[in-house]
């Protein structure tokens, strides 16, 4: 008899259970009837593992948008572009084709510096005969031949200067009563006579300068909008995220539509610059750092994320020897702001107060026990900005060579790159300046009213 009363979980029948069967016939067939033939354990194993495989299908690609047929097409500025299935770079190849026609490159131009000949003193020739006029004939004859190995080659100096061009990058962002407007970095066209716009079709353009600003780096161009299709997407840079995937497009070292891919190392990198090219940092930058690979040309290009909108523009990287990945783009919020301005003026408005100066702790010069002696500053005055070249505005208030100064309106000033801070971004044209300053050994201060920066 087994343990269990109850017939599901009995391996046995009973002797009474079986009686009563054969009495009451009619029961076990109402019995029989209700009774269904359950799952093995391999079936039900069976279905939840299918079950299991495709709900986890469906949550791949829910999360992340990569499509569940085998293939399709996609189209891009009117191109089509093929999509694989479980392609992970798939978002990168679609950011790429929506944002690659807005890039160009960018070629500048340097008109050649005439060159005056030395005069050659006779007595310099060599010994022998000199022609005279008419002993050498005006025209060689037809079936004179120099032979195969004669290189024609005069040397740089035969006919004057070369042309001097340099290649970088640019972004078109608008167009608009047909022209269409490109974004490029102020080093790329600095001190060029001509510019011209390569397209990605290969079409070359020339371009005019609209605007420039040295403090930002970066300049506008405008070109004949014919044949010019869509236009970059400006993104919004303030919500980047470290480790996103981002894509550079510009032409590097001349080689035209070319793309590299990384991460966002850093969003908001601070980087001193030296707007002087003197060695002394005079400026800072907060730029957008990414390991995508950036080089020679690649200035003015594109730092593109997997939206196919542009948040950043290309401008420099560091060198240095065993130094790779450190690449850095202007953030488009940034960038935004100043193209309208150099759109409107061709410039950017800033306020100046008009001196040249050296800091009073400079690192790289540091100042010599007599200078500094004869500055007969206090001992408790150890930091400051020490004024070479009063002009403008700082002249006509009454500053002068060798004045200490400390503080702008009360806050205190240590470097060059504290004064142009304050300047930029605390004041504002036509403001009155406090600057308090050491002539002498004595403090003193003075109001100076500030003027628009002339053109550089």
């Amino acid at each position: 008899m087994g343990l269990f009363k109850d017939d599901f979980y009995s391996t046995k029948v009973s002797r009474r259970s079986k009686k009563t069967s054969e009495e009451r016939p009619g029961r076990i067939k109402w019995r029989a009837s209700r009774r269904r033939k359950s799952l093995s354990t391999f079936q039900i194993s069976a279905i939840s593992s299918v079950c299991s495989a495709l709900i986890a299908v469906l949550l791949f690609s829910l999360l992340t948008g990569h499509p569940s047929t085998s293939s399709r097409i996609a189209i891009m500025n009117g191109q089509p572009v093929s999509q694989t299935e479980g392609d992970p770079y798939e978002r990168l190849v679609n950011a790429a084709a929506k944002v690659r026609p807005a890039v160009v490159s960018v070629v500048t131009h340097k008109d050649p510096e005439p060159i005056i000949p030395e005069e050659q003193d006779s007595s310099e020739l060599e010994e022998g005969i000199i022609p005279e006029e008419g002993d050498m004939p005006e025209e060689l004859p037809e079936d004179f031949d120099l032979g195969e190995d004669f290189d024609f080659d005069f040397g740089e100096d035969f006919g004057g200067g070369l042309d001097e061009s340099k290649l970088g990058s640019g972004v078109i962002f608008k167009k608009v009563e047909g022209k269409a407007y490109v974004i490029t970095n102020n080093h790329v066209i600095e001190g060029a006579d001509s510019l011209e716009v390569v397209t990605v079709k290969g079409d070359t353009k020339e371009a005019t300068l609209v605007g420039t600003d040295r403090v930002s780096d970066l300049a506008v161009l405008s070109i004949d909008s014919k044949g010019i299709g869509e236009v970059a997407e400006l993104g919004d840079s303030s919500r980047l995220r470290l480790g996103e995937t981002v894509i550079a497009i510009g032409n590097p070292l001349g080689l035209g539509d070319t793309l590299t891919s990384g991460i966002i190392s850093y969003t908001n990198r601070v980087i001193p610059v030296s707007l002087n090219q003197d060695g002394v940092f005079d400026w800072e930058t907060e730029v957008i750092q990414t390991d995508a690979a950036i080089n020679e040309g690649n200035s003015g290009g594109a730092l593109v994320d997997l939206n196919g909108k542009v948040i950043g523009i290309n401008t420099m990287k560091i060198a240095d020897k065993g130094v790779e990945g450190l690449g850095f783009a202007i953030p488009t919020n940034d960038v935004t702001e100043i193209v309208k301005e150099l759109m409107l003026k061709g410039k950017i408005a800033r306020p100046y107060l008009g001196v040249y100066t050296i800091d009073l702790s400079n690192p790289y010069v540091p100042m010599s026990k007599q200078e500094m002696k004869d500055l007969k500053l206090p001992k408790t005055v150890t930091e400051g900005v020490i004024v070479l070249d009063a002009l403008g505005p700082a002249k006509e208030a009454g500053l002068k060579l060798n004045d200490v100064i400390t503080k702008f309106n009360g806050k205190p000033i240590h470097t060059t790159l504290d004064l142009r801070k304050f300047l930029y971004k605390q004041t504002k044209i036509g403001d009155d300046l406090n600057v308090t300053f050491y002539r002498g050994g004595k403090e003193q201060s003075l109001k100076v009213p500030l003027e628009e920066k002339p053109g550089e």
